[in-house]
């Protein structure tokens, strides 16, 4: 391929920042789009951005600079008061979909720490925390492939008030009315031998009845605010011999082994560590106490808070006035936790977007004492998984869509259709929730994600099943063919190689928004380019059979690749 075009946009966009140099004398901000295929492979509006500093019609400066541009290794034509539309050889098309998987590292040798999912023990997992573990996968997926060395990290809350209300339906229950901690161990003991998802669900209802009780019942609520602060207290003198502590670290043991096999059986990759609150709820007292000297917080009747009006934000309390740590703080011991062990080029944190302004708030605070952790952080925020009719879940409520109830769904539709492969329906749920914009709401249709037609992850699963058949039966090799120089692509060899060589574009755009959608949508569209191009173009046998198969061997690598980057499940057979 010619220097103008390695990448294919950066190349092209350099080439013509020089041209302008050397006619104009003058920097230009150049930005290429992708025109519909038939107006050609990009088009420019360089010509209109300079024309008020040449002082020159627009389309005379395009018509310069598409002159220069044909000596070169492309076909430049002017089109409306001053756009240059771009089409690319067809050996350069060619010879960038061969190479469309070579990408650019632009974050080699960086850290990142990629946190996400993030459930609570004594909780069970949600729909939302299955559409942030498939989302974090993703993301760290493209991060990785970028160069960077990532560091996948949860965090979740093993004290605080939710965990209280689980202790104390536990309690509770236990002593029909009266909280009993012996009994509690006895019925705690008897239910060791069921499965890790029914002692969670066990623990989710404990936790609704707990809720129910601390917002009703004001003796209860008393009875909360005690559990809570007994909880820290354990923690504080590592108490794990007294009846209550046992019920403590049995369900919290109970919660990382369901949380740690649920993550395998739908295929996200595993977590380097699990950060429990009670791990950095020190270091944040201690920073937050520290910094409150120094008077980034302040002291409010009897409790340490930030007083965020000042940013336009709001106040918040760090520190309670019963001297608890609350949510904030834990926040601030967490940023200083991964920054003290990776010491991060970059940290990502992927959370739903109910605590936005929770986190700039805390954020906030951080940036007073430690700017450059904050402007090393990104905060990703997703919306909600709905139920259907788009009522949210509540687990405080009790009406929760469970991660178990997504699958079950899944499975049931696949089944219906036919097929029921795990592969199939993980595959299903997760690419659902990837092909949408990180940030908006979610209503999953469990027909619509097993479908093996539209805009499905079946239907991309099928496509690379598809493909390695075509392969398979022109018993491909992976030698390269190069395009005859008495010929041209046809139109349908030559769209397919654009959208093949469009990857490297689509990988980009993911990597710069954190956003997995794109991968989606282009190999959307690139499957769709292929079929129609196998539709018209016989491989096995044609005179063309070399370059056809190297395509179909190209389009099945960009496929492949694209699906591993979004972490999907490729079965061999459909």
């Amino acid at each position: 391929m010619t220097d103008i075009l390695k990448p294919m946009n950066k190349g092209l966009a350099s080439q013509i920042n020089l041209i302008c140099r050397q006619l104009f004398e003058v920097e230009a901000e150049v930005v290429l789009s992708r025109p519909d295929e038939q107006f050609g492979d990009f088009s420019c509006n360089v010509a209109m951005q300079l024309a008020g500093k040449l002082s020159k019609n627009p389309r005379e400066i395009a018509e310069s600079i598409a002159a220069e541009l044909n000596k070169k290794d492309v076909s430049a034509e002017i089109a409306g008061p001053g756009f240059i539309n771009i089409r690319l050889s067809d050996q350069a098309v060619f010879e960038a979909a061969q190479e469309a998987t070579k990408l650019d590292q632009p974050l080699k040798k960086q850290a990142v720490v990629a946190e996400y999912s993030d459930p609570n023990p004594f909780k069970v997992l949600h729909a939302g925390h299955l559409y942030t573990s498939f989302i974090g996968d993703a993301i760290s997926n493209i991060l990785e492939t970028a160069g960077a060395k990532v560091h996948r990290v949860n965090y979740g809350g093993d004290v605080g008030l939710h965990v209280a209300k689980t202790m104390w339906g536990i309690l509770n229950h236990a002593g029909s009315g009266q909280l009993n901690e012996q009994q509690a161990v006895r019925n705690i003991n008897s239910i060791s031998g069921n499965t890790l998802a029914e002692r969670a669900a066990i623990m989710a209802i404990r936790y609704i009845e707990g809720n129910r009780a601390y917002e009703e019942n004001p003796e209860a609520k008393a009875d909360i605010a005690k559990i809570n602060a007994r909880v820290y207290e354990l923690h504080d003198k590592n108490d794990r011999d007294s009846d209550f502590a046992q019920v403590y670290w049995t369900c919290r043991d109970w919660s990382y082994d369901y949380f740690k096999e649920f993550y395998k059986e739908i295929g996200v990759k595993e977590f380097e560590k699990f950060y429990p609150e009670s791990q950095t709820v020190s270091l944040g007292v201690s920073t937050v106490k520290a910094q409150t000297k120094k008077g980034v917080y302040e002291e409010s009747n009897g409790a340490i808070v930030f007083k965020g009006e000042k940013y336009g934000l709001h106040t918040r309390v760090f520190i309670n006035s019963q001297g608890l740590p609350t949510y904030e703080t834990k926040e601030v011991g967490l940023i200083m936790t991964k920054w003290n062990e990776y010491s991060f080029d970059k940290s990502v944190i992927i959370t739903g977007n109910d605590i936005v302004e929770y986190m700039k708030v805390v954020q906030k605070s951080i940036e007073q004492f430690a700017p450059e952790l904050v402007k090393k952080s990104v905060h990703l925020t997703h919306g909600q998984v709905k139920l259907e009719g788009g009522k949210k879940m509540s687990s405080r409520k009790g009406n929760v869509l469970y991660a178990n109830d997504v699958i079950e769904a899944a499975q049931k539709a696949s089944e219906a259709n036919g097929r029921g492969d795990k592969d199939i329906v993980i595959g299903s749920v997760r690419y659902s929730f990837l092909k949408n914009r990180v940030g908006g709401d979610i209503i999953y249709d469990p027909k619509e994600s097993v479908a093996q037609e539209g805009n499905s992850g079946p239907y991309l699963q099928y496509a690379l099943v598809r493909a390695k058949s075509i392969l398979h039966k022109l018993k491909a090799t992976n030698s390269k063919s190069q395009i005859p120089d008495s010929k041209s692509l046809d139109k349908f060899e030559r769209s397919l190689a654009r959208q093949l060589s469009l990857y490297p574009e689509a990988f980009d755009a993911a990597l710069k928004d954190y956003s997995p959608h794109h991968i989606c949508s282009y190999l959307y569209e690139l499957a769709q380019i292929f079929n129609r191009f196998y539709e018209n173009s016989r491989v096995a046998g044609d005179p063309r059979e070399s370059l056809r198969t190297n395509l179909v061997q190209s389009y099945e690598r960009v496929l492949s690749r694209g699906l591993d980057l979004l972490g999907m499940p490729t079965p061999e057979k459909m």
